[in-house]
C-alpha cells in the first residue's frame, strides 16, 4: 500500500526520477523528507530550493492524505516508480511520473505495447484500419496490450477494437479519476475498467481537466509502449506531439498513408515524407519491424473469402482500380442496375468484401 508520504514526494513541482534519487540518496527515506525543517533539508542536500519550503510540502502532505483515502475507497492501484509493478519502459523516459493511478487491471510490464493514436475526427477509413489492426495484432502476438488516450475519434476507436478482440487495453487519462474526460466516453471507460484493461493517470483525484494536460498525458502513451501507430493527423494535432515524444524516447513510430487529398491523410504522410515514421498498412509490417515472434497459423482452416459470383468480382475490379467510388459510378461502369447493385453492395459489406462511406461511397475492405 502506497503511503502519504510517496503520494506527497511524487506531487513535489519539478521532481523526476533522477532528482528524487539524489534526494533519497542524502535524506534516506520519502518520510524524512517531509520531517526535516527547511534548514535541516538545505543542509544535507547542499543546496536551498522553494520545494523544502515547510508550507508547501505541509500542504502536499494533506493533499496525499486525502487522496490515500480515495485510492482506498475506490479500490485504486497505485504505480510507484520504486516499486517492480511501475512500468519498466517508463524508467527510460526521463520526463516519466513518479507515481501513476490505475482503475482496473493490467500488466503494465507486458510483452507488446502499441500505442494507438489519431485525430478525433476518424473517418470510416481509419476506423477500419484500426480495426484491422488490432484484430490482427491480437491474433498474431501473445500478451499485446493496447495504449491510447480515451478520446474521441481513433482513441476511441482503439479501445474499442481492443475491447472486442478481448485484447487489453490501457486508456491514458488527462485528468484524476474521479472524472472522466470526454464524458461521452463514459460507458466506454466503464467497460475498460471492469475487465477489458486499465484506466491510468499521473494525476491526483481531484485534477480536473485542463487543455495542457493532454500534451503531459502524451509523454505517457509514447513512453508506455514499445511503438506508437499515428492513423490519422491533420497537418498539426497531438497525435503529432505523441509521435515526435516516441521518437524522442527511441521507439519505433508509424503512420497510415492516405490520399493526399485527404485532410486528415496529411500529417501521416508528412511524418512518412519527413522519415519521422515508417509507413504502416497492416500488422504484418509492425511484427516485422518490431522483430517480434507471430503465434504460427493455424493449419487446416477454412478460406476466409468465398467464391465471388461475375457480377462482385466485376466490383471487385473496378474498385481495383478506381480506389473508391460512389454507387452510381459502380453502376454505370459495371452496367448493373442500380436496384440489384444495392443489394449485392449490402451482401459484400456484410461479408467484409467493401466498405461503405459517408456519401454512398464504396471502398475494397
Amino acid at each position: 500500500m502506497i503511503s502519504p508520504y510517496e503520494i506527497a514526494f511524487a506531487s513535489l513541482k519539478g521532481i523526476t526520477q533522477v532528482f528524487a534519487a539524489n534526494i533519497l540518496e542524502h535524506i534516506g527515506s520519502e518520510e524524512r523528507f517531509f520531517a526535516l525543517s527547511e534548514r535541516q533539508l538545505a543542509a544535507e542536500m547542499g543546496f536551498d530550493s522553494k520545494v523544502f519550503a515547510r508550507d508547501y510540502r505541509d500542504k502536499l502532505l494533506e493533499q496525499a492524505n486525502q487522496e490515500a483515502d480515495f485510492i482506498a475507497s475506490n479500490k485504486i492501484s497505485t504505480f510507484y516508480y520504486r516499486n517492480d509493478d511501475y512500468p519498466q519502459r517508463l524508467n527510460d523516459c526521463e520526463d516519466a511520473p513518479l507515481l501513476l493511478y490505475g482503475l482496473g487491471e493490467c500488466d503494465l510490464n507486458g510483452a507488446h505495447f502499441v500505442s494507438i493514436v489519431g485525430t478525433r475526427h476518424a473517418t470510416p477509413y481509419g476506423k477500419d484500419f484500426v480495426n484491422r489492426l488490432v484484430a490482427d495484432l491480437s491474433k498474431m502476438l501473445e500478451n499485446v496490450v493496447i495504449v491510447s488516450g480515451l478520446a474521441y475519434g481513433v482513441d476511441a476507436a482503439a479501445h474499442n477494437a481492443a475491447l472486442q478482440c478481448e485484447v487489453p487495453t490501457t486508456a491514458v487519462l488527462a485528468h484524476g479519476l474521479s472524472t472522466i474526460y470526454p464524458s461521452a466516453n463514459r460507458n466506454l471507460a466503464a467497460k475498460i475498467a471492469n475487465g477489458g484493461g486499465l484506466l491510468l493517470s499521473d494525476y491526483q483525484s481531484s485534477m480536473p481537466c485542463h487543455k495542457g494536460n493532454f500534451v503531459a498525458r502524451n509523454r505517457i502513451i509514447a513512453g508506455l509502449a514499445d511503438c506508437t501507430v499515428v492513423v490519422e493527423s491533420d497537418l498539426k494535432g497531438g497525435s503529432l506531439i505523441t509521435a515526435r515524444l516516441a521518437a524522442g524516447y527511441c521507439r519505433d513510430v508509424f503512420a497510415l498513408p492516405g490520399r493526399t487529398s485527404d485532410r486528415y491523410s496529411a500529417g501521416c504522410n508528412r511524418l512518412i515524407a519527413n522519415n519521422g515514421a515508417s509507413l504502416v498498412t497492416s500488422a504484418d509490417d509492425i511484427v516485422n519491424a518490431m522483430r517480434w515472434n507471430a503465434r504460427k497459423p493455424e493449419e487446416n482452416q477454412p478460406s476466409l473469402f468465398r467464391e465471388l459470383s461475375a457480377e462482385e468480382q466485376a466490383i471487385v475490379d473496378y474498385l481495383t482500380s478506381a480506389g473508391e467510388a460512389h454507387i452510381n459510378e459502380i453502376c454505370v461502369n459495371v452496367g448493373i442496375p442500380i436496384a440489384k447493385l444495392t443489394g449485392i453492395l449490402i451482401d459484400m459489406e456484410f461479408d467484409g468484401l467493401v466498405l461503405t462511406y459517408p456519401g454512398s461511397k464504396y471502398r475494397l475492405a
